[in-house]
């Protein structure tokens, strides 16, 4: 299906920085939920009284393939001891979610789509021949109640409706019924038409919809690419169009757009929620995937590289529910909240801010992009994102040693054992690009014979560049890394019981107040891009890998009218009220209070 397949944990291994970060998740919240929430760890999945809908899910979606990615056995283990108590109550007829057969009606399914899909990443990790057969009874139950209308979809499963195209896809591929294909048919006719929505998007409100809902939509980019070829329709690059229009009246400086949780217009203090980052991201993958376009790739890497370690703490034990482009604090507003339809708490660093959707799921990011670094079609191989990585086939075996996207050298040894094509996707307007030192290579498609070692260095240069904004406001890019311009930070910390949930260190919450100013403008266009060590946090706010130093004066910026913790949308005023100073940026990523979209001042 498409144009390059995915491959799986047991041939794909995440080297250098890729593998600090999957560490720092495996040794952070993600990797130790089960152990600290209760909406996890006593799931009515497994038997308990806890959330029995997408939470568990969500959690195994990204917790199976860091394991997997990781070789860790104790991971692996407790992630099997969740699929075997979930597969241990799948009814007799094949519906396997937590509710009594009175309650199937009303039983929003696209718990479902989660868990079919949940599985298919299980069964690409683990190779456990149960899971094929338990897939294909899940779904001829679902089918049957839903061609009998016992059941129809509502709410999140018509709104998700797509997201069953994964197991739909991969059960077609095994069993080619005619059912599964009528299943489809049954989907796409009561799920949502999301072209039919757009004039909803292009002015937000303060309401909370569904149509406007900014992960249901991160989600749905994807649609037409996994369910086209099932549906035996032709591919028309919707997502193109639907994105752009999202990003003309909801975009942000990293790929994301905005959503707290509802489309939120174009503002730099405007919330993104995590979970809308995760599935944006994976939306982008099956687009290269099924397209084979580098834009999607191009886009993911912007996504990955900022969007996602910008809402993580360092050690990954806490996260925000939103983050903002301008973000001089994160502090919890006294009365009424900023955001559109968050509460006045979702852009703290914690445990489940706002809600714990984003808890659960925002660990598939990481590993999901570890995936993504190779693809395959037949003896072509690509690599899609210029990670540090290891492929070990039984065609070839390629590691590539890079420091990307904070310098910009790949190495790649491939040792052939059979005749292949490596086709190398570097950035979006590199120069300078030298193989092995020639510049005048230009085709970054290498053909290597079966029993042939050879390795490949790739270099190029990027320039850092400033993109416009809106509202006359200006941010800086080099490659897929925005740059922002840090705020010193003090932290407080809430240790506290809710709802029967603790929050203790290290899984507490935190408030990050300011301590160095942020009313500034940039003076002129001279960048100095440095780049430095990565550490064992590879987005450090700290010990920034990279940084660009620019020049700035301070300005009378003013907070938002009605807060005292929020910058105004815009500045007040651009005249200067100090003499030119130097000062360094850093990823947007590494910064977790900070101001991106600036002025120019003259």
């Amino acid at each position: 299906m498409g144009k390059w397949s995915f491959y799986t944990t047991n041939e794909i291994k995440p080297d250098g920085w890729l593998y600090s970060q999957l560490k720092l998740q495996a040794e952070g919240l993600c990797g130790n939920l089960d152990k600290v929430w209760p909406d996890v760890r006593d799931s009515a999945w497994i038997g308990g009284e806890r959330e029995g809908w997408e939470r568990v899910p969500y959690w195994l979606d990204g917790f199976i393939p860091l394991a997997y990615l990781l070789d860790d056995k104790d991971m692996i283990a407790r992630a099997k001891r969740y699929i075997d108590a979930i597969l241990d109550r799948q009814q007799s007829d094949g519906w396997i979610c937590p509710c009594t057969v009175e309650q199937r009606a009303s039983y929003d399914t696209w718990a479902i789509s989660l868990i079919t899909k949940v599985l298919t990443v299980y069964y690409n990790c683990s190779n456990d021949e149960r899971i094929p057969s338990v897939i294909y009874k899940i779904l001829k139950n679902y089918y049957k109640l839903l061609k009998s209308n016992e059941i129809k979809l509502f709410d999140w499963g018509r709104f998700r409706w797509f997201e069953l195209f994964i197991s739909l896809n991969f059960i077609y591929e095994r069993y080619r019924e005619p059912w599964i294909a009528d299943l489809a048919r049954i989907m796409k006719e009561q799920g949502t038409d999301y072209e039919g929505l757009v004039e909803l998007w292009k002015c937000p409100r303060n309401e909370w919809t569904l149509e406007t809902h900014i992960v249901n939509i991160a989600m749905m980019l994807k649609y037409e690419a996994v369910s086209c070829e099932l549906l035996g329709n032709d591919y028309k690059d919707v997502a193109e169009q639907l994105r752009g229009i999202l990003k003309e009246y909801n975009s942000t400086a990293v790929e994301a757009f905005t959503g707290d949780e509802c489309l939120s217009g174009i503002s730099a203090i405007q919330g993104t929620e995590l979970c809308a980052v995760v599935e944006q991201m994976y939306s982008y993958e099956h687009l290269f995937a099924y397209t084979g376009e580098y834009k999607w790739a191009e886009r993911l890497e912007t996504l990955a590289f900022n969007a996602l370690p910008a809402a993580l703490s360092d050690d990954t034990w806490t996260h925000q529910y939103v983050q903002m482009g301008n973000q001089i604090a994160c502090k919890k507003f006294p009365e009424k909240s900023l955001f559109r339809t968050n509460n006045s708490e979702a852009h703290l660093f914690g445990l489940e801010p706002n809600y714990g959707c984003c808890t659960a799921n925002f660990g598939q990011g990481w590993p999901k992009l570890a995936l993504s670094a190779f693809m395959h079609s037949g003896d072509r191989i690509i690599s899609v994102l210029p990670i540090p990585s290891r492929l070990k086939t039984e065609s070839a075996s390629i590691s590539l040693e890079t420091k990307y996207p904070f310098e910009n050298t790949l190495t790649y040894t491939v040792k052939a054992n059979k005749d292949l094509s490596l086709e190398v996707r570097i950035p979006k307007g590199a120069k300078n690009i030298q193989v092995n030192g020639d510049e005048s290579c230009s085709d970054l498609i290498f053909d290597i014979i079966g029993g042939e070692t050879r390795k490949i260095e790739i270099g190029f240069t990027l320039e850092a560049q400033f993109e416009q904004y809106a509202d006359g406001l200006s941010y800086i890019k080099y490659g897929s890394l925005v740059f922002s311009l840090p705020i010193e930070a003090e932290y407080i910390m809430h240790e506290y019981e809710k709802n029967g949930v603790e929050r203790r260190f290290p899984y507490c919450d935190y408030e990050l107040l300011p301590k160095s100013d942020w009313g500034f403008g940039f003076t002129d266009t001279s960048l100095e891009v440095k780049t430095n060590d990565i550490g064992a946090v590879p987005f450090s706010q700290n010990e920034p890998p990279i940084t660009i130093k620019a020049s700035f004066k301070r300005i009378n910026w003013e907070f938002e009218d009605g807060f005292d913790s929020v910058c105004a949308k815009t500045p007040k005023s651009l005249n200067p009220v100090s003499d030119k100073e130097t000062r360094l940026l850093i990823p947007y990523g590494c910064a977790k209070l900070r101001m991106t979209m600036l002025p120019f001042v003259e």
